[in-house]
C-alpha cells in the first residue's frame, strides 16, 4: 500500500518539494546580500549620497542606516 500511496502522490509532492526547496534559496541569497559587506557599504553611501542631494532629511537618513543595520545584524529564523 505504502508503494501505490507513493506512486499516486508523486506529482503532487514534487512540485511542493521544488518550491520549498526554491523558497529557501532565496532566502538564502537574501540572506547573504543584507551581510555582505559591501552590500551593507553600498547602501550606506547611497544614503548619504540622497542626504547630501537634499532628497532625505536627517530623519530619514537615520531610520535608513538604522533599517540597513538592523537587517545586517538579524538573526537567520531556521
Amino acid at each position: 500500500m505504502g508503494l501505490l500511496t507513493t506512486i499516486l502522490a508523486w506529482p503532487l509532492v514534487v512540485p511542493v518539494r521544488g518550491l520549498i526547496w526554491l523558497g529557501e534559496l532565496f532566502q538564502d541569497q537574501i540572506e547573504m546580500e543584507t551581510r555582505n559587506p559591501a552590500s551593507v557599504r553600498r547602501h550606506l553611501e547611497e544614503i548619504e549620497a540622497a542626504r547630501e542631494a537634499g532628497e532625505i532629511s536627517e530623519e530619514e537618513q537615520n531610520r535608513a542606516v538604522e533599517r540597513v543595520l538592523q537587517l545586517m545584524t538579524a538573526t537567520t529564523r531556521r
